[in-house]
């Protein structure tokens, strides 16, 4: 199988947690302690994967210098998308207890701001999913199951917006489709325009992702999840970094 297509099928695979997520908003809606715990769980995932599979590897591709730089690259980008993004509705994409449908009118396009807020997110994490692949060891099995269970819950919020506005199941799911598909396709160009490309550009571009990815983490999930679990968030995340942390070294093994 190519590489580039290979990439395309993780990060689609991926984003499918969204539509996992729309469904639970859809037909069984679960408690919100329950998807906070799964961000938490979430959290912490994705934090091992920044620090032990991201910059890790941005640091050893190009040094202090392109690492750094592109960290906080990724973070000013996504800080400044991210608010323009909440001004138009869509602030509380992850929270798996908002309903837009409270404050918002259908016409105000709160589940719809939510989803492109989704999207947003997305396009870091697939990137870096695709960029896993060119070092020739396989994907990332941290990276794809710390955006697979940072998805469940934003699927739901959004969903749930959706619904409160008005939309149709075939609407919300065909919306979660195609950002499905969107994120595969991310995963495909990052992959497919990296490849080859100088040390120093890849460790900016990973580091970018990284940076982007923790922004959003203390931005979305980490409220979410110390608000519904206040006495056990931390050490949900800690098993989550630990399960994340395991899996990478038996991945170098």
């Amino acid at each position: 199988m190519p590489q580039w297509l290979e990439a395309g099928l993780w990060g689609f695979g991926s984003g499918c947690a969204l539509l996992l997520g729309a469904a639970f908003a859809a037909f069984r809606r679960p408690s919100q302690r329950l998807i906070a715990m799964v961000m938490a769980f979430g959290s912490g995932v994705l934090i091992s994967a920044v620090a032990f599979d991201l910059m890790d590897e941005a640091y050893a591709q190009g040094g202090f210098d392109a690492a750094a730089a592109g960290f906080l690259g990724g973070a000013i980008l996504y800080t400044a998308a991210n608010i323009a993004i909440s001004r138009r509705g869509g602030q509380h994409r992850k929270r798996s207890g908002y309903n837009p449908g409270e404050s918002q009118s259908a016409s105000a396009g709160g589940g719809l701001a939510i989803a492109v807020g989704a999207l947003l997110d997305g396009i870091p994490e697939s990137i870096a999913i695709g960029v896993s692949l060119l070092d020739g060891t396989g994907v990332s099995l941290v990276m794809v199951a710390a955006v697979f269970l940072s998805n469940v819950p934003e699927g739901l919020s959004s969903a749930a917006g959706m619904q409160a506005a008005g939309r149709s199941k075939v609407y919300i799911f065909g919306v979660w489709g195609g950002i499905a598909l969107a994120s595969g396709l991310a995963a495909t160009l990052g992959n497919l325009l990296l490849a080859g490309a100088d040390p120093d550009v890849l460790a900016a571009t990973t580091a970018v992702a990284a940076g982007g990815i923790l922004a959003m983490l203390v931005d979305t999930m980490i409220p979410e999840a110390t608000e519904e679990t206040p006495e056990f968030a931390g050490l949900i995340a800690v098993t989550g970094f630990l399960f994340a942390f395991v899996l990478s070294k038996l991945g170098d093994g």
